[in-house]
């Protein structure tokens, strides 16, 4: 693609409040830019390399989960880049564990219609999870198998675990794309931030959404655990 975002999954501070990870960095005395890992933003600098810096209390981000306030704000900015936000794919890792093994049942739940016009709200979609979903095509990266659905851009926000009747856990695809292929959103399942690869303007609307932490990143980026060369 022509430009590529990361967008940052946020932390929450003690009290529970959704924190950016520049913020955690000026608590930590840490340098926020765009290949920070958490493990090392979170955590102060050596003894007296930066005077009052402390670790992080709060809790850390979801990883391999863009929570789905944010992805809603990301798949506002993905509609107007695509021709038709009405045809696309969505590949959810078959591993998570509220996904069943074998056929056995489980509550799970995942919105699936290739007809836009048929789409319903995340509450009316049912609670059962259809085992011809299960019986589907995969999609298979290596180290990685996933479900691979078609359907409307916003039934990203209808992927998650029906716990209970009333709670439900939301899940972002693992990977999301148009039939156009106009653009790529992929949260790696051990990553707690997410790739988005599209046009120059794309990116440009991500870097700019007051509501994300996004950064611009190259394609020759590393994003591993070893990957921050700032924080040391």
């Amino acid at each position: 693609f022509a430009s590529y975002a990361r967008v940052l999954h946020p932390a929450a501070d003690a009290g529970g409040r959704l924190a950016a990870w520049a913020q955690v960095c000026e608590l930590t005395g840490r340098i926020a830019h765009p290949l920070m890992q958490w493990h090392k933003i979170s955590t102060a600098p050596p003894a007296g390399s930066q005077t009052g810096a402390s670790s992080w209390p709060g809790s850390d981000p979801e990883v391999g989960n863009l929570p789905a306030a944010m992805l809603a704000n990301v798949l506002e900015i993905l509609a107007g880049s695509t021709v038709d936000p009405g045809d696309c794919y969505h590949a959810v890792w078959e591993g998570w564990g509220w996904l069943p093994r074998d056929g056995a049942s489980a509550t799970g739940f995942f919105f699936h219609h290739s007809d836009p016009r048929r789409f319903r709200p995340p509450q009316l979609a049912p609670s059962a999870l259809p085992l011809e979903l299960l019986a589907g095509p995969r999609l298979s990266h290596p180290h990685r198998d996933y479900l691979l659905l078609h359907g409307p851009l916003r039934a990203a926000l209808s992927i998650g675990h029906q716990v209970t009747a009333d709670w439900r856990l939301p899940q972002s695809p693992s990977l999301l794309w148009p039939s156009d292929r106009s653009w790529l959103l992929a949260t790696e399942v051990d990553f707690d931030s997410t790739l988005v690869g599209g046009s120059a303007k794309l990116v440009g609307e991500l870097l700019q959404a007051t509501r994300l932490e996004a950064w611009p990143v190259g394609i020759d980026g590393d994003l591993t655990i070893d990957g921050d060369r700032i924080n040391q």
